[in-house]
């Protein structure tokens, strides 16, 4: 379980249970008591309004009022915020555009130094361009959820990542692969790939793609992709600059 979700369960069983112990907030998540401690912690600094009352009978006990006053977005939250805006605008197909630009800078300006890194880090590795009119786009299939918290990780630690690919034929096979990119060919996106097992890069549908998974033991160096000149960074194309004033 991770840290978001951890800390969205203890939220749901406050205003649920009213008042609970440290050791029931544990037992019922799975963690130490000292791991909730640190979660109660974060939540204050959040906005959430947490009473504790120490010794026999005491315990913590959430505001019924409270709310969350900061917002807690993960890289990957943020960056599928990001791209959604970029896939349309390369679309030709953003309204409110100002707004839209305006929100995400906001967005931007509320996360903690090491996520605007981490964020910064994952849009160097988008790219945007236009689709060949050849290209056949009657048969999009919907993204497998799981792709971003694993392309994140993937491409943020430099681990290979794994997954199973549908071909145009509907074959199927188990590929290995080292993330160097993500592509959007509007309506389409790719992942772009070095592919050990055939010594070149490749380009992977992620609509085709199922079953994505990190190899934490396998590491990878960052490659130079050659992409064709129609292609450009997004941080090129877009009004958003991704830098907070």
């Amino acid at each position: 379980m991770n840290v978001s979700i951890r800390q969205d369960a203890i939220v749901r069983s406050l205003r649920r249970n009213g008042t609970s112990t440290i050791a029931s907030l544990a037992e019922d998540v799975g963690v130490s008591r000292r791991t909730i401690l640190r979660d109660i912690s974060a939540l204050r600094d959040q906005g959430f309004v947490i009473y504790s009352e120490p010794g026999p009978g005491g315990g913590v006990q959430l505001d019924p009022q409270s709310v969350q006053t900061t917002p807690r977005l993960s890289v990957s939250e943020v960056f599928a915020l990001l791209i959604s805006v970029a896939s349309m605008r390369a679309a030709g197909n953003l309204p409110f555009s100002t707004l839209a630009n305006a929100g995400l800078a906001k967005i931007e300006r509320a996360l903690p130094a090491d996520k605007l890194r981490d964020l910064r880090r994952f849009l160097d590795c988008l790219f945007v361009g236009e689709l060949s009119p050849d290209v056949d786009t009657t048969n999009i299939a919907e993204m497998d959820a799981d792709l971003l918290p694993v392309f994140e990780q993937g491409f943020l630690k430099q681990q290979k990542i794994s997954f199973t690919y549908r071909d145009a034929n509907g074959v199927r096979t188990t590929r290995r692969v080292e993330p160097q990119a993500m592509l959007i060919l509007p309506p389409l996106w790719y992942l772009v790939a070095w592919d050990p097992a055939r010594e070149g890069f490749r380009h992977f549908r992620m609509d085709r793609i199922s079953e994505p998974t990190c190899m934490e033991d396998e590491t990878f160096r960052k490659r130079h992709v050659p992409f064709d000149d129609h292609i450009s960074p997004l941080k090129n194309l877009s009004r958003y600059s991704g830098k907070s004033d």
